[in-house]
């Protein structure tokens, strides 16, 4: 987009007008851009109005541009062409952008979208007409140096469409940003990647900002602009990244498809469809490889790689746990609570158990309640966190192990769902409190005459890989990768 400034002042320093809009970017997420936000779509609206005005003022200067909805000639190009498959490595970046408007789906919705997709594919085509039709009435060797979407409009129009183009590159920078925030938070939930700490700027739901990932982003995008300096430059590394997320959704909604009943026939025609048309554009783009197509997929296997470690060490790490009945150690328990010689560590007493079975509990939480340092208190809780396939699942089921002494909650969470475990014990309390399987008054004498409620406590252990371990090489090292 900075780079139309050329056709006004052609030494503009467009690279550190880009650093310096990438970084303000970058910096506003941390604030929130709720009250900015409620203006993306009145300038969207005119941005895609203005593609698509201009598009139509210069199709009467070649009208039978229009014969280009005839597919005949796309496929007489890629037949009498002997650099088709290069011509089409080019063509593809025509179909991108899609990605940013669907990248946004969670926070917009699949109505919105499916509606305003008619009309902003209605402007596009309008404007690559425009483009065409001025490009075949301009015919020359200075052609190939001028940018035909700026070409296309009125010399005093310039600046504002340069205005204009940046404005919109901002905003679905934005949608891709907030896509990026809510991918990595679906990722920790399904325990695909380590946690992360993440802040809520906005009241809107659905809004977060992850620290980490956004100055990671930034860090990233500052190199590549550095990288490449140039837009033409960088169409190899966008082409190729594209490319592979086609064809990695289209095998995954073939996965989907089967699993919801649809039969292998269908599955079949919708694979080989999709599945050539996208491998044409990825080996076209393949050709792109050594000139910046390489660069998509080293930034890919970086991620893959911590993927693939932190699964499967969590894995790994789950089978080291040891289990033992819950019921084995309840009097104990009972024990340690009516005991006034053990100093009351806490009113509440909140764990976050891995097990999956109400009946049995790791020897860690059993050990740090009665060995390491006894731990009275006047209720224990076991909370174990499911996360389920719903994305916007929320439920919970309680078991009373000893009634008002020990309670296991498992809650059932959507990977899209926040894991605010402290707010939703609360309701589970109230909800306890409400049915009389909880009297959650403190026992200390002078706050129960008041009706105090008591206070909560939560406490979490981190399991640390021991190098002394005699475990499999090849376990021992993906445990010390997990644990950097």
């Amino acid at each position: 987009a900075i780079e139309g400034l050329r056709i006004i002042t052609p030494t503009v320093p467009v690279t550190p007008v880009v650093l310096a809009i990438i970084i303000s970017i970058f910096i506003v997420q941390q604030a929130g851009t709720e009250k900015i936000g409620n203006y993306f779509g009145p300038f969207m609206l005119a941005w895609f109005l203005m593609l698509g005005i201009l598009g139509l003022m210069n199709l009467s200067a070649y009208p039978v541009i229009l014969k280009a909805f005839n597919p005949w000639y796309a496929v007489k190009l890629l037949l009498y062409s002997p650099g088709w498959f290069l011509i089409l490595g080019a063509v593809f970046l025509c179909t991108t952008g899609a990605e940013a408007l669907y990248s946004d789906l969670g926070h917009c919705g699949k109505k919105n979208i499916s509606v305003s997709w008619i009309f902003v594919k209605a402007t596009l085509i309008l404007n690559y007409l425009g483009q065409g039709a001025w490009l075949i009435t301009n015919i020359g060797h200075d052609t190939l140096q001028i940018n035909p979407f700026y070409a296309i409009m009125p010399s005093g129009f310039t600046l504002i469409g340069v205005i204009m183009s940046t404005g919109a590159a901002i905003i679905a920078s934005q949608a891709l940003l907030s896509g990026s925030f809510t991918i990595f938070s679906e990722a920790i939930n399904l325990g695909f990647w380590p946690r992360l700490k993440i802040a809520y700027p906005s009241i809107e739901k659905g809004r977060l900002y992850i620290p980490s990932v956004n100055w990671a982003l930034l860090a990233g995008c500052l190199l590549t602009v550095a990288i490449f300096r140039d837009s033409g430059r960088m169409e190899a590394a966008y082409g190729l990244a594209i490319t592979i997320t086609m064809l990695m959704t289209t095998i995954l909604l073939t996965f989907w498809l089967r699993k919801h009943g649809i039969s292998k026939i269908l599955c079949g025609i919708f694979i080989v469809v999709f599945a050539t048309v996208e491998g044409i554009f990825f080996i076209a783009n393949l050709f792109k490889f050594t000139h910046g197509g390489w660069y998509s997929l080293f930034i890919a296997a970086i991620i893959a790689a911590i993927m693939i470690i932190w699964r499967n060490s969590t894995l790994k790490r789950a089978k080291f746990i040891e289990l033992r009945p819950i019921h084995d150690y309840t009097g104990l328990i009972s024990a340690i609570k009516s005991d006034n010689e053990i100093p009351k560590f806490s009113s509440n007493l909140v764990y976050l158990s891995r097990s999956s079975n109400k009946s049995m509990i790791e020897s860690k939480l059993i050990y740090s309640i009665i060995n390491k340092q006894p731990k009275r208190a006047d209720h224990y809780w076991f909370i174990h966190i499911d996360h389920v396939d719903d994305p916007d699942a929320l439920e919970y089921e309680t078991s009373i192990i000893v009634p008002q002494t020990i309670y296991y909650v498992t809650l059932r969470i959507g990977f899209r769902v926040e894991p605010q475990v402290s707010v939703y014990l609360r309701q589970i309390v109230e909800d306890l409190v409400n049915s009389g399987n909880l009297d959650l008054t403190s026992s200390y004498p002078s706050l129960r005459d008041k009706g105090i409620p008591g206070d909560f406590r939560f406490i979490i252990l981190h399991r640390i890989f021991s190098q002394s371990s005699n475990c499999p090489r090849a376990t021992a090292r993906l445990m010390r990768l997990h644990d950097l």
